[in-house]
């Protein structure tokens, strides 16, 4: 028995696939880039950033600051090759709740705009998982 696909669906799942595979380059080039760059900097960065968050604890943002690049590598590379996609879609919106939770305590509107077009991003590729078919993931199955 031969499973026809329609035009549709076929155009649904390439859609799907390259913005899976471009938000995961963006996001796995995200943390490389701060992997391969000055650690001190984006520290700082973050420190400057969640400065005026009062109830941010001060002492977390060290650890936060050498976690995140090595999570935003390893989820975007996920999502780049569509492996475990519904795991590195959750962990994703996941990271977004606590970098949204830092950055509106901090009362940085316009950066807390840009934060919801990714969580944006992530809703849709996570509300449309169905259509994930040209991936590892798939592959798999």
């Amino acid at each position: 028995m031969e499973i026809r696909v329609s035009n549709t669906q076929t155009d649904e799942r390439v859609a799907y696939a390259l913005l899976r595979f471009v938000f995961g380059m963006n996001i796995c080039f995200h943390g490389l880039s701060r992997l391969l760059t000055d650690h001190q900097a984006f520290l700082a960065y973050l420190t400057k950033s969640l400065a005026p968050a009062v109830l941010v604890p001060k002492a977390t943002i060290p650890a936060f600051a050498a976690t995140l690049p090595w999570v935003e590598t390893l989820l975007g590379l996920l999502l780049l090759l569509g492996l475990f996609t519904r795991f590195a879609l959750i962990a994703g919106f996941l990271v977004m709740i606590l970098l949204m939770a830092g950055i509106t305590l901090a009362q940085d509107w316009t950066t807390a705009g840009l934060q919801l077009i990714y969580c944006l991003l992530y809703f849709i590729l996570l509300m449309f998982l169905d259509r994930n078919h040209f991936s590892l993931d798939s592959l798999f199955r």
